[in-house]
């Protein structure tokens, strides 16, 4: 598996349709479903909550929960449909999550999660990963958190997804959480020096590719996550540059790409705005960039979005000339 660079998993952005959208852009990026609880695998529709298209792969699936049992089930269903890994969430901090004692909190329990991990990798042949914090409310220091990564690594996990900044418990909201508590990238540095042998991904702010390669020299990977939602071409430039790979299509490709799939979703029952939404920053940066987001609010963002509009699209984006520099 390939985790040079990822797509971190994103509430209520990095569902299939955008996963879908992103794969056309980049083709050697790791993405991540959005967390999953194992509760609802275990009694909803499993069908509507884990399938995907094959051409989103590789693909890794996040789950969210604390019951051993019910994450070792949802650990093997997530391999009977086909991902390629299956990631536990100890990072996310809302209050929703830790009431039912998911996320973020579980860093208090270390020993539940090595129970979770340990009957997570006995359920499936995939690989098991996760992504956690640094640290919690005032519990921050180095110490704890190497002591925190010691009894997972017990476990036999291997892959480390560290979100270098602490989780303020039922204090800040998910957005406050993602830019109060500062980052310590130092963290993630030093936890690849002390297990040199074990995968170490990071993860929080990344917003450049001379950031990338600087995190490149000092861990084995670099997880994006807001830049890739809201910059999506930023994957262009990531699989030129980290990749290697200077087969890419243009943003205008990109559209022309995604119109059958847009197609044949909406005769599912998919609306046309569930899968456009992800669109809206394809174009940053460009000439008519405002014209394009614009155009996609008023017309194709809207619960009633009218399919017919798709076949126009592409007269849209050259008569703004929208990319008037491919790259």
């Amino acid at each position: 598996m390939n985790r040079k660079v990822s797509v971190a998993p994103m509430m209520d952005c990095t569902d299939r349709h955008e996963r879908y959208f992103l794969r056309l852009i980049s083709k050697n990026t790791l993405l991540y479903t959005e967390m999953i609880v194992d509760e609802a695998i275990s009694r909803g529709d499993k069908k509507k909550l884990l399938e995907f298209n094959i051409s989103e792969k590789p693909v890794a699936l996040q789950l969210g929960g604390s019951s051993p049992k019910l994450l070792a089930e949802a650990s093997k269903i997530g391999e009977d449909f086909g991902y390629d890994e299956i990631n536990l969430n100890l990072g996310c901090p809302s209050r929703k999550v830790e009431k039912n004692k998911f996320g973020a909190c579980l860093m208090k329990e270390p020993k539940l999660v090595a129970e979770c991990l340990e009957k997570m990798q006995s359920a499936t042949k995939l690989p098991v990963t996760i992504k956690t914090r640094i640290g919690y409310d005032d519990v921050e220091d180095y110490e704890n958190f190497y002591n925190f990564i010691s009894t997972i690594r017990s476990t036999g996990v291997k892959t480390f997804i560290i979100h270098a900044r602490k989780a303020m418990l039922g204090k800040f909201t998910p957005k406050q959480n993602l830019n109060i508590p500062p980052l310590k990238y130092d963290y993630a540095y030093k936890l690849k020096k002390d297990f040199p042998d074990d995968e170490i991904i990071i993860n929080g702010g990344i917003t450049s590719i001379k950031e990338i390669k600087g995190h490149l020299d000092k861990t084995n990977g670099v997880m994006i996550g807001r830049a890739a939602y809201h910059t999506p071409y930023f994957l262009a430039e990531i699989e030129k540059e980290i990749f290697k790979n200077n087969d890419v299509l243009s943003r205008q490709q990109v559209i022309e790409k995604l119109i059958p799939y847009i197609k044949e979703e909406t005769k599912k029952g998919t609306r046309l705005n569930q899968i456009m939404r992800h669109t809206l920053g394809l174009f940053h940066g460009q000439t008519g960039a405002g014209f394009w987001k614009r155009y996609l609010s008023e017309n194709m963002c809207v619960r009633d979005a009218d399919i017919k509009k798709i076949d126009h699209i592409m007269d849209k984006i050259q008569y703004k000339n929208l990319e008037a520099r491919v790259g």
